[in-house]
């Protein structure tokens, strides 16, 4: 016996409803909290971008400095099998891991070089400090530094918050983490490392807001220039690998982002 009309019906209208549906696609989507600072973190972003070669003829530095965690030393094996005349690139799907790497790069904004670099195992509040104690070191010269950083919360540790006080000679009691003073909280410590007084300013970005991070971008380039099908028999050839693009991206392709935030749209 056939369907009844009725029951045709309600089965076609439940087909009709979903023939839009498409499970195999999705997007992704952010829910954040506004940051209230937004607009002012912009401006700043800014102006330091267009203020960073002047800031050097006067013997400012104004850096870029992002992470980069969880890089793996990847062996593939056996070899990737090189394309050819009518054949593609084949690769196995097997690896090695031969271990974890974390760079932490500076992009020096008024030419756009890379300066800097720290390399191991580990990002920590301690790693990060021990950054911009090389970082300083390297040109003594220097009489401040402006650094752009993200909103992580070790961009805002307690020993950083040392670091800086210690760079300007400030022995005043600045307190200690959950306890007391400066040091006590994230918002008294990020007033802290932001001013402007500082031989050291740290600015952050908006939040979400990567696209201002010209540290970031140049991440995105090693990821497609170095990491991309690359093989790495171990954690020192990988490090080597990526210092030498480093050398070879200063020699060759470095040059100054043209920012034209706030002036006029952004050419993709």
């Amino acid at each position: 016996m056939g369907l009844s009309r009725r029951l045709r019906g309600a089965m076609w209208g439940v087909f009709y409803y979903q023939v839009d549906r498409k499970p195999h696609w999705s997007r992704s989507w952010l829910k954040s909290e506004p940051d209230e600072a937004a607009e002012e973190k912009m401006a700043d972003g800014t102006a330091l971008s267009l203020e960073a070669p002047a800031w050097l003829e006067a013997g400012e530095r104004g850096l870029s400095t992002d992470e980069m965690t969880g890089i793996h030393a990847l062996e593939r094996t056996p070899p990737p099998i090189p394309m050819g005349p009518g054949r593609v690139e084949r690769r196995e799907c097997a690896d090695i891991r031969r271990g974890p790497l974390t760079l932490i790069a500076n992009v020096d904004v008024a030419p756009g070089t890379i300066v800097g670099p720290s390399l191991g195992p580990t990002r920590t509040a301690e790693d990060f400090v021990a950054h911009p104690t090389r970082t300083v070191a390297s040109d003594p010269e220097a009489t401040r530094w402006h650094v752009v950083t993200d909103n992580l919360h070790m961009h805002q540790s307690e020993s950083l918050g040392r670091f800086v006080a210690d760079h300007d000679g400030i022995e005043d009691d600045l307190g200690h983490k959950a306890q007391r003073g400066l040091l006590q909280s994230m918002a008294p410590r990020a007033a802290f490392l932001s001013a402007p007084t500082h031989r050291m300013v740290l600015h952050s970005t908006p939040n979400h807001a990567s696209w201002m991070h010209q540290s970031a971008r140049w991440c995105s380039i090693v990821v497609r220039k170095v990491l991309k099908r690359a093989s790495f028999p171990s954690v020192a050839d990988l490090q080597a690998r990526i210092l030498a693009f480093m050398a070879y991206f200063n020699a060759t392709m470095a040059k100054p982002l043209k920012w034209t935030y706030g002036r006029k749209p952004l050419s993709v």
